[in-house]
């Protein structure tokens, strides 16, 4: 009876350090890293009333004219693919409550009947535990919880990725409408110069040939503006697409105008070193080459053991008698000392470990390619502002003087006016691919260009063990 007693107490006390801590919060390390890393906040919906809570956050943001912090914003809360990525963490941490159970106890129950007299039923009962799974729980909540580690870093760097994508979409969306009034007005400019043209033709004082070029020259920009428009309505549905808007909720006005290059740089040097230090993808790949170290050592740990049962039996004979013992059971390693396990398990740390260092050598290289085309494209957005825009629009007004004066002819005018529309859409587009590499610079670097390093929340700690050789 005190055995029963002392395997039952055993089983309470397993139970109650297997349960789960009140204080766990998988998704607070994720929040935390976001806001520090974008300056927004990011919520799991994980019930109906935190998504309706935040469908009415979404809907009073697209109220007002959409800018590039509010698309960014919407997205974070309404991107149902970021959603989805969201339950990774619930994956990972229901793993981690699982590694943290002890496994349920085994029982069993025998009935033999007799052929012949004494005619009684002899029964046969037992418990046991499975011993070997309590060891293991410490050990397998750490390989758990780094693997939980993980999930938060990969989701916190989907979230860095997803605010540089919107910032993209809206940055490319705000060109579109600028550049669409360019080409508007360059369009009713080539309109008035085609009627004027025509007007002479019909006086005689100009030839077929013009007539038919500047045509040519009206059918292009008609064309222009039209192809404009189709690009704008295919960059807002990819913007819908990222902020995860439909029907009615896709009626949104876009807000603010493309911004100027600003006036000074961030450092564009140590870009490298803090992008190695930044990156959540790396970190999250670290935290899984940590996570495959231990569980590594858990194999060769326990590779000569793979079942220790201790328990009660017991046994009813027929004459009356009750016998009641320990029962244990041991698997014995004759044949299989879990060689192919570690094999296995060295396999995927070295797989782990050339996959992180491929990571490292790929991001330093984006880096420094987003660094060198960002720089490029900031030469020539201050290249059109200070230079070609200003002399275009200075020639414009002196040949309107020179019009005005009669020292010059309409078509002149029409020229200039249509030379420093090129002039506007080449820096139009300077400054959208200025932004938009911006965008994916800031992404490569895991945050602000000017931020320092800085380890992640749920990053694990620096990685010791190497690999071993092969058994």
């Amino acid at each position: 009876m005190k055995i029963i007693k002392s395997l039952l107490t055993f089983f309470l006390i397993a139970a109650g350090a297997s349960a789960p801590a009140a204080r766990d919060q998988p998704f607070a390390p994720v929040a935390q890293t976001v806001q520090e890393r974008t300056r927004r906040s990011v919520r799991w919906g994980q019930d109906m009333a935190a998504r309706e809570e935040s469908l009415a956050e979404v809907r009073a943001l697209l109220k007002k004219p959409l800018n590039v912090s509010g698309a960014v914003q919407v997205a974070l809360l309404n991107n149902r693919e970021l959603q989805a990525m969201f339950e990774e963490v619930g994956l990972s941490f229901a793993d981690v409550r699982g590694a943290r159970m002890l496994a349920n106890p085994e029982a069993s129950l025998t009935a033999k009947f007799p052929d012949r007299p004494p005619s009684g039923t002899m029964l046969e009962w037992g418990i046991a535990q499975n011993f070997l799974d309590l060891l293991m729980i410490p050990l397998r909540s750490r390989v758990a919880r780094d693997k939980l580690a993980a999930a938060q870093l990969r989701v916190a760097d989907a979230v860095v990725k997803l605010v540089a994508e919107v910032k993209a979409a809206t940055y490319q969306l705000q060109a579109d409408e600028a550049l669409l009034g360019r080409l508007r007005v360059a369009h009713e400019a080539q309109a008035a110069s085609l009627e004027f043209l025509q007007k002479i033709h019909e006086a005689g004082n100009t030839t077929d040939l013009k007539l038919a070029q500047e045509q040519a020259v009206y059918s292009q920009s008609r064309l222009d503006v039209a192809m404009a428009e189709a690009e704008g309505r295919e960059h807002r549905e990819k913007l819908n697409r990222l902020l995860g808007l439909w029907g009615r909720d896709t009626g949104w006005k876009l807000g603010g105008e493309l911004p100027d290059v600003p006036a000074s740089e961030p450092s564009v040097r140590g870009l490298e070193t803090l992008a190695v230090a930044n990156r959540l993808d790396l970190a999250a790949a670290r935290a899984g080459l940590e996570s495959e170290v231990k569980a590594l050592g858990l194999e060769k740990q326990f590779r000569f053991i793979g079942v220790l049962d201790f328990g009660i039996a017991g046994e009813h004979d027929p004459d009356g008698a009750n016998l009641t013992g320990p029962s244990v059971r041991l698997e014995l390693p004759i044949f299989n000392q879990g060689q192919a396990r570690l094999a296995r398990g060295e396999a995927q740390l070295r797989m782990a470990e050339r996959k992180f260092e491929q990571l490292a050598i790929d991001i330093r290289s984006d880096v420094r390619e987003l660094r060198d085309r960002m720089l490029s494209q900031r030469d020539v957005a201050q290249f059109y502002r200070d230079d070609l825009r200003p002399v275009r629009q200075r020639i414009l007004a002196l040949t309107l003087l020179n019009y005005n004066a009669m020292l010059t002819g309409a078509f002149d005018l029409f020229t200039a006016k249509r030379e420093e529309l090129e002039a506007e859409r080449g820096w139009i587009s300077a400054r959208r691919d200025y932004w938009m590499t911006r965008a994916e610079l800031e992404r490569a670097v895991g945050g602000d260009l000017d931020a320092k390093p800085r380890a992640p929340k749920a990053a694990p700690p620096p990685l010791k063990t190497t690999t071993s050789k092969p058994h």
